[in-house]
C-alpha cells in the first residue's frame, strides 16, 4: 500500500520542523484558508472519530506554498 496524501504532509511536517501555524501560513501564501481544528484533523490516526483524508486539492496548495514559503515569492519576468 502506497503513502496517502495524510502520510506526506505528516512526513513533511516532520521532516520540516513544521508547526500548525507554519502549514497554516503556507496555505494562506496560496489564498487557501485552514482553520488549526480542520488542519489537525488530518494528522489524527485514521480509526479516530474525528479523522479526516486530506484531500489532493489541499496537498497541492500546500506544496504550492511550501515552494514560495521556501523560496520567496516568483520574480515578475
Amino acid at each position: 500500500m502506497g503513502l496517502t496524501n495524510n502520510d506526506i504532509i505528516k512526513k513533511l511536517r516532520v521532516a520540516l520542523s513544521l508547526r500548525d501555524d507554519d502549514i497554516i501560513e503556507i496555505l494562506q501564501l496560496v489564498d487557501y484558508k485552514i482553520g488549526k481544528t480542520e488542519l489537525s484533523a488530518f494528522f489524527r490516526a485514521e480509526d479516530h472519530a474525528k479523522y479526516m483524508p486530506l484531500q489532493d486539492q489541499i496537498l497541492r496548495n500546500f506544496l504550492n506554498g511550501l515552494v514560495i514559503y521556501k523560496r520567496g515569492p516568483r520574480e515578475k519576468e
